[in-house]
């Protein structure tokens, strides 16, 4: 793995290959990095024909809206990847806040990753990760945002920047993510950075104290969002007075 003293990003360090038309931008990554991608590379498409979503769940890619995934390899040792995350839901957030007028909606972060806009879902991040043959690990951000398009979605209230009063084109907003993740990858350090990164993030976080619901892949639990511990775990106040901590799930407000 490369070491933590080349942990700092900069601008200059990133690449960018835009694409028209793609069944996915994570895929075309994890098929660079399977090729010896050496690594921070973005790759957009102003249409995807096979975008996903969390958990398998196909993700509405039609044109107007910016599609947008970043190959990292080997961005830090495993046991720091948990708080990567909050980093790109910073990066997102910032690109996002830096393109609505000062009249729009607040826009919030929903744990761990969803941009909320006027509590109104405007974002979809897919991470995935591929131990590739060589021994390197390859890390893709996936990173979907309505700007002019939105899909139904009977899970979640959405929107997009047009509603919200932004007439951003999709490579404008690009330019804005492009430096924000730079940024919070910089803090991010690695992971080493993970108590400043939770900092921030708690300053934009969604619903902290409210009722929500946490849907596992087993069962949903009911609680208050009691926050975030330093590594970006979950705190949920059960019914019972328990606080429990968890990794991975999908937040309802009620």
């Amino acid at each position: 793995m490369a070491s933590d003293m080349n942990s700092r990003k900069s601008l200059a360090d990133f690449r960018h290959d835009a694409l028209q038309e793609t069944s996915s931008t994570n895929s075309v990554c994890l098929e660079r990095a399977r090729a010896g991608d050496p690594g921070n590379l973005w790759v957009t498409a102003e249409r995807q024909t096979g975008g996903r979503g969390r958990r398998g769940r196909p993700w509405v890619s039609e044109a107007g809206n910016l599609y947008a995934s970043l190959l990292l390899i080997d961005p830090a040792p495993m046991d720091r990847l948990g708080s990567l995350p909050l980093a790109v839901a910073l990066a997102v957030h910032q690109a996002v806040r830096g393109v609505l007028p000062l009249a729009a909606e607040p826009v919030e972060i929903k744990w761990p990753n969803d941009i909320l806009i006027g509590r109104k879902k405007t974002c979809g991040i897919l991470i995935e990760g591929e131990a590739l043959p060589d021994g390197r690990y390859a890390l893709v951000i996936g990173i979907g945002i309505n700007i002019a398009v939105m899909p139904d979605n009977p899970m979640y209230p959405v929107t997009c920047l047009r509603q919200q009063g932004s007439m951003v084109s999709p490579e404008e907003l690009f330019a804005h993510l492009y430096a924000a993740m730079s940024e919070a990858l910089d803090v991010w350090s690695r992971g080493k950075g993970v108590r400043e990164i939770t900092a921030r993030w708690r300053e934009f976080a969604c619903g902290i104290g409210e009722k929500i619901t946490v849907n596992l892949p087993d069962r949903s639990i009911l609680g208050h969002f009691s926050g975030i511990d330093d590594n970006g775990l979950l705190m949920l106040e059960t019914e019972d007075g328990r606080i429990m901590p968890i990794a991975a799930g999908d937040v309802f407000f009620r």
